[in-house]
């Protein structure tokens, strides 16, 4: 069998059990903060076990595209030199929302493995907890297995937890022996040795405890299944290989490799090593940015970047000098499309994305290894290459910490691993905090509580912008309180709200709450959880309590300034994606009352003329009052297949809501809208840049506010045109000779400056002073910028054979020095060495060529005592 039919038979096997099939969710794990990467089957599911989100099904089985490669789940190190480590798998699973328990799990890996894979029972071993009696029972009683065959292991093998409180519980792995050849060969090898002859294939995690803050066991009300196989491993089992890269999910990419570089896969340890790294490394690489993370230099995307450059190095090792990553990329897509057919739309932009970093890193590749020469050059005498080096190597230049050793080494060094791993440690707090996901915030605990004691908060604002409700709960300074009163800052919620929570890129809604006893004034809303909407209020008069029935009116003004920018953001994004192509997905927005601002990927700036042309188009449609059409509660499959766009970012549910504007707009929104697209009068864009790597932003001004902008520019106009005197049809042209003129009188003043500066280069020959038998001259230039600074040093140095000159200027707070030496004297005096002792002096930095260096500072009251130093420099040497 294929890897594709194993996934495909695995998903009906299930199917067929009463499972329902679900996609795999994107790489980038959805309101989770302590995951960098989607790392196992149950992350999309962690919501339902907690019980914090209900679905339409309770039994699922999925293929889910899984990374390990940063943070606490982290092979990328080991890849390539073992036969089972990967940056990027898939992970088949199954799973039970309090459902079926134990025996059926069991029951069903069993029967999967043995008679739908038909895996010999004889070769299979299984594992449970020590203090599983229920399990080790079922194997031996319900499946047969004999007691030897049913190994106890301790917690570290054999128990799960979500975290140290939380869903935990006992599992149970299911082995299969793959014979002597592959054992390590001591006479005590056996299950749970670390060789590869008892390979784990499947490990079933029964969720029936919920550990509290104590440690305390409590019993789970409706104990769940969680079951992880990794599609790569099974695969290598039945297509009868002793490792992944065997397999037929790698093997193809392996083979390009070799037709690539022209060496034979098998042929040499070393060079093995690196194909396997290159094919694992493709197939990460080309997920990760199919899913929207792109090379950057913090967070997921400065994990990207490590991958990516560590194909290239291999690739460096294996003799190939130009981009190759980019082209094995497209046979991935070649690969997995069928269990992934978002890949065939996307591939373009991957390849483009993947060839740039790579010509990139090929650029730095050369900057590192000139570093680490120089580097290692300073060491003499000194045998340890400091971690701080170790780490700019690694951070800024791509180079694994195993590279920078082995060449240290060549010259007898040793690396300073522990300085290293500081700075390492440093690095990952920053890339924590970079990819720090949404829980809720600080009251993120308070809000769970809510949502398990069935507290919802029911949106009406579609459509309106008025509505009586509720209050259901008050919240102040972090606590449940009965009431607010005057001046008091609060989070109130009711039952209902019209008032939108800010998600989706759209700020939260402003207005007023009001009831019999009291007012307050809404200052923002926000949305911390899926079913949970928060006013976050001011009391502006009496008091309100819990349980008071309230008016709410939202801003209208504010409201449909908002639903304006978020209408254009749709109508901006379809035009992005005709004009740029179907790479182009939306990588973050906001949408507010005055202004909206939109990233997406895409890999170049936009030109000018291009811009305005799609401004034109998209004026053109908002004239054309386009009706905005809402659907809601359209099966997530059935939206897609129509075409409608759904976003990497955002989390979606079985059913979602679908806002299509004329024929070109389709997207999945949980946002308010306009009635038609007229209403949004017009959109300016007013700024295009970039926003990261591979990642535009456009920010643009739609309706009133870009009506608003437009009468500015009309103002300024006008206050240029009187300012100039001339109407404004003669403006440019005005303006054009005025700057002819400005040129021509700068010119003329830098001539007289220059002349007057030469005059008095005489002058200074005059000051030069014998230093240890050469002529030294350190002589501050009075008005001289550093331009004029080094046009005085080549006045200087065309008047004296052999010499040295200091030379120093004042500037608008800030000073200036430039180092000059002859020729005949760079052996011994090094303008570079000379001007890093001065700098200081003068507040700043500086550096240079042998024959000439300059520096910069903010202490000019410093320069005269920095002049007179030069003579002692320059005398020590």
């Amino acid at each position: 069998m294929t890897g594709n039919e194993i996934r495909e038979l695995f998903l009906k096997y299930f199917e067929g059990k009463g499972h329902t099939v679900v996609k795999s969710s994107d790489l980038i794990p959805k309101d989770d903060p302590t995951l960098l990467f989607t790392n196992a089957g149950m992350v999309q599911f962690k919501d339902v076990y907690l019980g914090l989100e209900k679905r339409d099904y309770n039994r699922a089985t999925s293929s889910q595209k899984c990374v390990r490669a940063g943070g606490k789940h982290n092979d990328l190190e080991n890849v390539g030199h073992t036969a089972r480590h990967h940056t990027f798998f898939e992970m088949l699973g199954n799973f039970s929302f309090g459902d079926y328990f134990k025996k059926d799990a069991i029951k069903f890996g069993w029967e999967l493995l043995t008679e739908v894979y038909k895996l010999p029972k004889e070769e299979l071993w299984v594992t449970v907890f020590e203090d599983d009696d229920e399990a080790s029972e079922i194997w031996q009683k319900d499946m047969g297995l004999s007691p030897d065959r049913v190994v106890r292991m301790g917690e570290k093998d054999n128990f799960w937890a979500m975290g140290d409180t939380g869903p935990c519980g006992p599992c149970s792995e299911i082995l299969i022996d793959q014979g002597e050849e592959l054992g390590c060969g001591k006479p005590d090898c056996k299950v749970g040795c670390d060789c590869d002859r008892y390979l784990e294939l499947w490990n079933l995690v029964f969720m029936q405890f919920d550990r509290d803050k104590n440690g305390k066991m409590n019993p789970l009300p409706n104990p769940s299944i969680d079951t992880g196989m990794g599609l790569e491993r099974i695969s290598a089992v039945l297509q009868g290989v002793k490792s992944n890269y065997d397999t037929d999910l790698l093997r193809g990419l392996i083979t390009l490799v070799e037709e690539i570089s022209g060496k034979k896969y098998g042929a040499d340890s070393t060079s093995d090593v690196s194909m396997r790294v290159i094919a694992d490394h493709a197939r990460a690489v080309t997920f990760l940015i199919s899913d929207g993370v792109f090379p950057s230099n913090e967070g997921r995307g400065y994990v990207l970047r490590r991958i990516l450059r560590r194909a290239v190095r291999h690739a460096n090792m294996l003799g190939i000098e130009e981009p190759c990553l980019y082209k094995i990329t497209e046979q991935v897509r070649n690969i997995m499309h069928d269990a992934y057919p978002e890949l065939d739309e996307r591939i373009e932009f991957v390849k483009d994305v993947v060839e740039k970093e790579e010509e990139r890193f090929f650029e730095t590749l050369d900057r590192g290894l000139e570093l680490l020469s120089a580097e290692i050059e300073k060491r003499k005498g000194d045998n340890t290459l400091p971690g701080e080096v170790v780490f700019k190597l690694y951070d800024t230049f791509g180079f694994p910490m195993d590279l920078t050793e082995d060449i240290a080494g060549e010259h007898g060094l040793i690396i300073d691993a522990e300085g290293f791993e500081r700075e390492m440690e440093k690095q990952r707090t920053q890339s924590r905090e970079a990819w720090k996901g949404s829980d809720g915030g600080d009251l993120g605990p308070l809000y769970k509580e809510f949502v398990s004691g069935g507290l919802v908060v029911e949106f009406t604002g579609y459509g309106r912008t008025e509505d009586t409700a509720r209050i259901t709960a008050i919240i102040k300074d972090g606590v449940l309180v009965d009431n607010a009163d005057k001046g008091d800052e609060v989070d109130i919620i009711t039952d209902r709200t019209p008032f939108y929570g800010e998600s989706g890129g759209q700020l939260g809604d402003k207005g007023v709450i009001e009831g019999a006893r009291g007012k307050a004034r809404v200052l923002d809303t926000q949305k911390p959880l899926p079913t949970i909407i928060v006013e976050k209020a001011l009391i502006d008069k009496g008091t309100l309590w819990v349980g008071d029935k309230v008016q709410l009116r939202v801003d209208k003004k504010l409201r449909f300034s908002s639903e304006t920018h978020h209408s254009a953001t749709h109508i901006l994004h379809a035009v992005l994606r005709e004009a740029l192509g179907d790479h182009v997905g939306q990588a973050g927005s906001l949408v507010a009352p005055g202004r909206l601002r939109f990233d997406f990927t895409h890999h170049s700036s936009i030109d000018p003329g291009e811009l305005r042309r799609m401004e034109n188009i998209i004026n053109d449609r908002i004239r054309h009052d386009d009706k905005v059409i809402t659907e809601t509660d359209v099966p997530y499959d059935d939206a897609i297949k129509g075409g409608a766009t759904a976003f990497f970012e955002e989390k979606y549910g079985d059913s979602v809501r679908v806002v299509s504007i004329g024929n070109y707009s389709m997207e999945l929104c949980g946002g308010t809208h306009l009635h038609s697209s007229g209403e949004a009068g017009l959109l300016k864009i007013v700024s295009e840049s970039a926003s990261s790597a591979g990642v535009r932003r456009v920010e643009a001004l739609a309706g009133e506010a870009a009506w608003n902008y437009m009468r500015g520019k009309e103002d300024k106009l006008s206050e240029a045109s009187a300012l100039l005197k001339v109407p404004e049809s003669d403006l440019i042209m005005r303006l054009k000779k005025l700057v002819v003129e400005n040129e021509a009188a700068r010119k003329e003043l830098e001539s007289y400056k220059d002349k007057a500066i030469s005059q008095s280069t005489g002058d200074m020959l005059d000051m030069l002073k014998d230093v240890n038998g050469v002529k030294v001259l350190s002589q501050e230039v009075p008005g001289a910028d550093p331009g004029q600074l080094r046009k005085v040093w080549d006045d200087i140095k065309s008047k004296i054979d052999s010499g040295i000159a200091v030379l120093g200027a004042k500037d608008d707070g800030k000073a200036f020095i430039l180092v000059g030496v002859t020729k005949d004297l760079n052996k011994k005096y090094h303008s570079g060495n000379i001007i890093k002792e001065l700098a200081p002096l003068i507040g700043g930095k500086g550096g240079g060529r042998p024959d000439m260096a300059q520096a910069g500072g903010n202490t000019p009251e410093k320069l005269d005592e920095a002049l007179n130093k030069a003579y002692d420099i320059i005398s020590a040497l």
